[in-house]
Order: C-alpha cells, then structure tokens, then sequence
C-alpha cells in the first residue's frame, strides 16, 4: 500500500515541508480549489499542483476531489454539458500523470458533523455527530455550514437545490447516478484513471434528503452498474462503521474479493447511542473499528493503492482545519504502517517456514 495524505492547497496550515516529514508517508492526495463546480480544470492549473508535490519529494498519488455538480445528482437538463465538462476534466487529470480521482454522489452536504471540536476525555478535539442535534439542525435556515462542503453556492442557492430534492427519492438518485457512471467510466478507462466513490457521510439519510452509497447491498448495486477496475470505490471505513448494522470487515472483503477498492480512507470512531459518534484516535483501543483486521484484510489481498488517514482529532494545542490537523493524522500515518509492516513480515516469515520447514 501506498501512504498518502490530504492536503489542501497552498492554504492549508498543513504544509508539504510538513507531510515530508512523517515517516512512511509517500504520496499526496489534494484537488484544484480555484475553479467552480462544473467548469473543467485547466491542465496548468492541475499541473502546478503536482509540481508543488514533487518539489517536496513527494508523488501526487490522486484528486480527492473532483466534485460532481448538484444539477447531475438531480438529473437536470444541463447535466449533460456538465458531464462533458467532468470528462474534460478527467482527460486533463490523467495528461498530468494521475491516475486515481475520489467524488461523491451526496445530495448538497459532504461529510456531516455536529460539533467540529468537541472535547473528549484526554482533552483533545475531535469532530462528532450527535444524531438528536442533527434531528434538530435546519440547513434551509443557511447558516449550517461545514469545511469540505463545497462553498460555491450561495446560501439562499442551497437552500433552493435542498427544496428541489424533495421531489427526488433514493431511486431516482440511483438512476441519476447510473446516466453519470455510464457516461464517465468509458472516458475513465480510455485514460486510465481508477474512479473511486466515497460513501455518503454518514452512510443514512439526514435532513430528508436522499442517500444510496450507505452500505454493502449499495456497493454491490453501484460495481454492478458498470463492471470495470475503474469504476470502484473510495472505501472509507469510518464512514461505513458510523452505521452501526455496517460490519465493515466483511464490507471491506466483499470489495477487495472483485478487486473494486480504488482508494482507502482509515481512521476510527467510537460509536454511541443510536446513530451517534466520536471521531476517535486511529488504533483500535480508542474506537469501534478493528483496524488490525482492516489492514490484515488489505495484507491478504495484496493491496497495493494509495492509503491515508482520515479525520484527525485536534491535539496538542494544535488549531486549524477540524478534522485535518497535522499531528493526529501524523500518528494516524506511523500506526497504520506499523500495522502493515507487522502484518507483512509474520506473513513472509510464515511462507518462509512453509517453504523450508523451519524456523527463519
């Protein structure tokens, strides 16, 4: 596997000198930020990007992400204009030697939290979703607003697309997404860059609107609609464990056995009452999720794509970007190479000793 990190542009308080000092990390995951929703992504603008990454002694491993306008999820006239605008911008990604590009299918919102610094019992900060403040929030209101949703529209423009999705239920979404996926993926594997969904965050539906990338029924529906290795997954394992009826090891199994897993997003939550949760330290003792299992999972299929972890708590006295801090991550990075290390060298060790009948 390959270790990556987010990183957020030359206004990220996370710099690249930054990154190139946590050990095992190789790889930077990061997107053009200075062009609408929509409009294609000039190749200079891609490309110098990936000239500040490799200055660094880093590779621009992929484009977390290129989002998909709200128009296509609803299945709007204009769509097709934008869907030739996101292909362009697919060919310009892979002219600049990318190969892997993360997106979404999430009506309006991106990942969803209700407190972005809630102090957990070490005092450090982490972001969490409180099912019955979430219950009560009203994004019509506009003033709900999170880092990561995509700030190009205005907020009586999102309000409008929340009321226009009340005409849309999970089905039409999944036709929505289906036109969008068999539009793209050709292009995908013409220029050979791994699309990879993210799943919706939280993997339920909030605020009445609809959401279909929730769990492993979904994912078989979704690999089924166009059966290619471009066409796969972002498979966050937070994302999909903030579900509690999720297992996320058989989810995770279930996609590496058809070879559809595109990209890895790992970090721990510890799970609450209901649908609530924490955002947690990676290791498995602060969280719901075995990561041991995730990463032996990754071992036996002999994954080899790009890895980061994901939401970091805020620790240290170290303010920022919630959720993308540099030290939590940091640690986040060496404990899931360890795992890896560990993982690999018993599992050489054990076809050394298969093969020679003794100990090595």
């Amino acid at each position: 596997m390959e270790m990556t990190f987010r990183w957020y542009g030359e206004d990220d308080p996370v710099t690249l000198k930054n990154i190139r000092q946590i050990p095992t990390v190789r790889g930077i995951i990061s997107a053009v930020y200075d062009i609408p929703v929509g409009e294609v992504w000039p190749v200079e603008n891609i490309q110098r990007i990936k000239d500040m990454v490799e200055q660094h002694g880093l590779r621009l491993s992929g484009i977390e992400s290129v989002p998909v306008h709200e128009d296509i999820k609803m299945g709007k006239d204009s769509r097709d204009k934008l869907i030739e605008n996101y292909k362009q911008t697919l060919r310009n990604i892979a002219e600049c030697g990318i190969d892997m590009v993360c997106y979404n299918f999430m009506p309006v919102f991106d990942w969803t939290r209700t407190d972005l610094a809630y102090e957990l019992y070490d005092g450090s900060n982490a972001l969490i979703f409180d099912e019955c403040v979430a219950r009560r929030m009203d994004p019509l209101n506009g003033d709900l607003s999170l880092p990561g949703w995509d700030s190009s529209y205005t907020k009586e423009e999102t309000a409008d697309i929340i009321k226009n999705y009340s005409e849309i239920d999970n089905e039409k979404l999944w036709k929505n997404l289906e036109y969008f996926i068999k539009k793209i993926i050709p292009v995908a594997e013409e220029v050979g860059i791994k699309m990879a969904i993210h799943p919706d965050d939280p993997p339920y539906s909030i605020f009445g609107l609809p959401r279909i990338i929730t769990g492993k029924e979904a994912i078989a529906r979704f690999l089924d609609i166009y059966d290619s290795p471009n066409n796969g997954l972002a498979l966050c394992v937070g994302s999909y464990a903030s579900n509690p009826t999720n297992d996320v090891n058989d989810i995770l199994r279930y996609a590496l056995e058809r070879n559809r897993v595109n990209f890895m997003h790992t970090r721990n939550i510890l799970l609450k009452e209901g649908k609530s949760f924490e955002e947690s330290a990676h290791p498995t003792e602060y969280g719901s999720i075995d990561m041991y299992k995730v990463i032996k999972a990754l071992s036996d299929y002999d994954w080899n794509g790009p890895i980061r972890p994901d939401h970091g708590r805020m620790i240290w006295g170290e303010t920022g970007r919630p959720g993308y801090g540099l030290y939590d991550r940091a640690l986040g990075a060496t404990y899931l190479s360890g795992l890896w290390e560990a993982i690999r060298n018993m599992e050489n060790k054990d076809l050394l000793q298969k093969k020679f009948g003794k100990e090595t």
